[in-house]
């Protein structure tokens, strides 16, 4: 009985540690539910007239010592914007060697990157 008891609290404990990343939204939600679902973002950019931009990120550290095109240790961003209405207009994912303290939303602007549009 005690071990049917513990497999669901088991895999509750690893759903609840999941990364922002895995989770996802779609366009159209409202930001209430980004946030329910992602929880807070690590940084919240302005988008001029068109809203803001909510940036998640998980920072990654290769144990094995392998190396991707982003390096062995980097950032995994998670790109959310939201619209002047409180909806999500678009999403993304990168990977950079930056922390997300480095992100400039007005740097960026000039770049006509995705994450700035």
């Amino acid at each position: 009985m005690k071990k049917t008891m513990l497999i669901p609290a088991v895999f509750a404990l690893f759903m609840s540690c999941a990364s922002t990343n895995t989770a996802s939204v779609a366009v159209g939600e409202e930001k209430s539910k980004v946030l329910k679902v992602l929880g807070n973002p690590v940084r919240t950019l302005d988008n001029n007239q068109n809203g803001e931009i909510l940036v998640y990120a998980d920072q990654v550290f290769s144990e094995d010592g392998t190396t991707s095109l982003a390096g062995s240790n980097y950032w995994r961003y998670n790109y959310v914007y939201i619209n002047t209405g409180g909806k999500v207009t678009a999403t993304r994912q990168e990977k950079q060697n930056y922390p997300p303290q480095a992100i400039d939303s007005v740097k960026m602007e000039g770049l006509n990157l995705l994450t700035s549009k």
